[in-house]
């Protein structure tokens, strides 16, 4: 019994090291409040495939009410504008991107901001 749980163990250990999601600690915070336009977009043109993505698989989506950080968390400074899309890593805020002017915008400035700050190496094929 005692070896079935230690072999358990060690597989799923070894499932979170190797999975690139668990292992690389960094999430990205949307930051959205109700009768957010901005924020219907970004679910309309992005949610969908964000998951999907080498970004969502690095920087899984976490989101979070204006005025309520997810537990643990810790942004550098307030959040005024929504949405607000917050990189973090074990619970502290690394850089952020304010608003959502389109799709065109966002993907190569999570791009950016995913290298510069969290080490994110994009997927090239």
């Amino acid at each position: 019994m005692l070896i079935r749980l230690f072999a358990g163990l060690a597989t799923a250990a070894l499932f979170f090291a190797s999975n690139p999601v668990w292992a690389s600690g960094v999430t990205l915070v949307m930051v959205e409040q109700p009768g957010c336009h901005y924020c219907r977009k970004w679910d309309e043109e992005i949610g969908p495939i964000y998951p999907k993505t080498s970004e969502g698989q690095f920087a899984p989506l976490m989101r979070a009410q204006l005025g309520t950080p997810p537990e643990g968390t810790t942004y550098a400074r307030r959040v005024n504008y929504t949405p607000t899309f917050i990189v973090v890593q074990d619970g502290q805020e690394l850089t952020r991107l304010e608003g959502y002017p389109g799709e065109d915008f966002f993907w190569p400035v999570l791009e950016e901001l995913l290298k510069r700050h969290a080490g994110y190496e994009p997927v090239t094929q």
